[in-house]
């Protein structure tokens, strides 16, 4: 149990730092912004708890790493793709308007997709892997996912407090070109690695 509760400690504080400022967490801001709180962070939490489950498999498992330099090019176009959509916007009847207020499934999808592909790969997830070659996969898996989770909380409470103070015009270029500049952040990173 000592080592369990060692490997909770070290992969959350660990994880929990490396997420503060990291795209991921702007990610969640982004998301914040444009929907309800609950369906991003269910999003993040659902991809978060499924990507570190690979790397504490790929971690205490195998050893290895994931080829990341073809996964970092998916998530890039996506990521571009997503800012395109963003600008191109959408036009709401007021019955759709109600009707997606009360919904949250395709924002469910939308931040489970994207944090998926935006996490393969990423810091946090290497980070991870190392932690699970070093400590139990089960401290490290379930302390990684909480600390991740825990910073993107503190994100989308910061995006929905923009969301709620800036016109929607604002909000709606400014997540345009998060997203350019994460497929952006993420295509370099892409063609550093596969070259």
């Amino acid at each position: 149990m000592e080592g369990f509760l060692a490997a909770l400690a070290i992969s959350f504080g660990v994880i929990f730092v490396a997420e503060l400022g990291d795209k991921s967490q702007l990610m969640a801001l982004t998301f914040a912004t444009r929907f309800r709180p609950w369906p991003v962070l269910l999003g993040i939490t659902v991809a978060t708890t499924v990507v570190h489950a690979i790397s504490v498999g790929v971690g205490y498992g195998l050893g290895a790493s994931l080829p990341t330099g073809w996964i970092a090019l998916a998530a890039g176009l996506a990521f571009l793709a997503f800012g395109a959509w963003t600008l191109r916007g959408d036009r709401l009847t007021e019955e759709e308007k109600s009707k997606a207020e009360r919904t949250s499934r395709n924002a469910f999808i939308a931040v489970t997709v994207a944090f998926f592909l935006a996490e393969l790969g990423d810091k946090t997830m290497l980070a991870t892997i190392t932690l699970a070659t070093q400590h139990g996969w089960l401290g490290t898996w379930i302390g990684s996912t909480i600390g991740m989770v825990a910073a993107d909380a503190l994100a989308i409470l910061v995006g929905r407090w923009l969301g709620r103070r800036l016109p929607e015009k604002a909000i709606k270029y400014g997540a345009a070109a998060l997203f350019a500049i994460f497929g952006i952040w993420l295509l370099a990173d892409a063609i550093g690695q596969l070259t």
